[in-house]
């Protein structure tokens, strides 16, 4: 590949969101987000399709509006923090399915562990700023099991429901400049 027509884009973190949901008490639902992360998109042509993307979240940013929760998602009940201070994912594929819509596989790290993940990707379109930069919106969703990647933590309340769901829900809201 000639490296010249590769063109690399970057997340704009003032205008993107990183969020996951997750069942609690198994009626209803909390979100939380992250707020220190970075990633990267690398293309070649017009278009996205086969894009190499890159994304990691810093652990201790996490947020779910509630301090004491987000302190267990750090400890190592979850997260760990401390060992683990950060995320990751890379991709394998990108692949397009339509005119707005891809697939992104790629592996995705959380604690030491790598699984392969499968998410959806519709490319909200590309524009011009005021600031002459050219910008891409995307928006990312998918699920994981919290339980393949180590985050095991369980408690079960007296009337029998389970406190954490196992499915994590993600939802990312991306703006992408281009470099």
């Amino acid at each position: 590949m000639d490296t010249a027509t590769k063109t690399l884009w970057k997340i704009d973190p003032t205008h993107s969101e990183i969020q996951f949901k997750v069942k609690h008490l198994v009626i209803s639902t909390v979100t939380g987000s992250f707020k220190s992360f970075e990633g990267a998109i690398e293309t070649e042509g017009d278009t996205f399709e086969n894009a190499d993307a890159s994304f990691s979240a810093d652990i201790d940013s996490i947020t779910t509006n509630n301090e004491d929760r987000d302190n267990h998602l750090k400890s190592d009940d979850f997260f760990n923090a401390e060992t683990y201070p950060q995320l990751t994912f890379t991709s394998n594929s990108f692949e397009k399915l339509d005119d707005d819509t891809y697939s992104v596989t790629g592996d995705l790290t959380i604690r030491d562990v790598t699984k392969e993940v499968k998410l959806d990707v519709i490319h909200g379109g590309t524009v011009e700023d005021p600031y002459g930069n050219t910008k891409a919106g995307f928006e990312i969703t998918g699920s994981i099991n919290r339980k393949e990647f180590g985050l095991t933590w369980s408690a079960v309340t007296e009337a029998g429901n389970v406190v954490v769901g196992d499915v994590i829900k993600l939802h990312l809201n991306v703006q992408l400049v281009q470099s």
